[in-house]
């Protein structure tokens, strides 16, 4: 089963300085029948204007993770973390029993387009911590690339859930297959261009929740970056 999620279908929000889109039920925006999916719960596709930013404000009890599509971001928290986010790169942090954060575009003059995304942790009240890596384009050209898991394998970063999430880059006529486990389930957010889904096509901003299928091939139609959820 194959439920497709369409771009223009998303949440918005556009403040002037942030232009948001919001593939589940996020802040004023509610949709009953999108509240998240098994414990991804929030897709945010955020594009920031230039010097501008979310202040500094609080979470707890989530494993929060920003994936950079294009331009800087700049990561402030108050376990004394500073760091720049740039295309490639893959921050977590696990919020716990509570962190404060801001998020601002590093750049003066050039915007930031970057995905949020927040996922249930397996337990409460964990200590809070960060983590941030580089995956290279060449890591996820024709194939999918462990960029997150539960264990950290393969360099990953290390999510306090059951959830291994991968990043893929294809070109045209370029497909790769991710075999399901039993009882387990995908999410496929496309970044960038135009995939087929088993057959099913999808474009730049829809999503796709996969349940009860044992293979999920990606087949790119034109250029294509998208992120893949494997989730209990």
């Amino acid at each position: 089963m194959i439920i497709i999620r369409p771009a223009e279908e998303r949440g918005h929000a556009n403040h002037g300085w942030l232009d948001s889109y919001h593939s589940f039920s996020f802040a004023s925006y509610y949709d009953p029948n999108f509240m998240g999916f098994r414990d991804l719960r929030v897709i945010n596709q955020d594009r920031v204007a230039p010097g501008r930013g979310f202040g500094t404000h609080p979470h707890k009890d989530m494993e929060i993770v920003s994936y950079v599509v294009e331009g800087a971001l700049e990561h402030k928290d108050t376990l004394g973390t500073s760091s720049v986010i740039r295309p490639g790169e893959v921050q977590r942090m696990s919020a716990g029993t509570g962190i404060a954060h801001s998020e601002y575009n590093h750049s003066e003059t050039e915007p930031v387009h970057f995905l949020q995304i927040w996922i249930l942790p397996n337990e409460k009240g964990i200590k809070p911590g960060y983590e941030q890596k580089m995956f290279a384009d060449e890591e996820k050209r024709s194939q999918l690339r462990l960029v997150a898991s539960g264990d950290g394998r393969n360099g990953s970063v290390t999510i306090h859930q059951n959830v291994d999430l991968y990043a893929s880059l294809l070109q045209p006529g370029e497909q790769v297959v991710h075999t399901l486990e039993p009882q387990r389930h995908v999410w496929v957010q496309v970044i960038k261009g135009q995939i087929m889904l088993n057959d099913l096509p999808l474009k730049a901003g829809d999503g796709a929740a996969i349940s009860e299928e044992n293979r999920v091939a990606i087949e790119a139609t034109n250029s294509a970056e998208f992120l893949l959820f494997d989730l209990a």
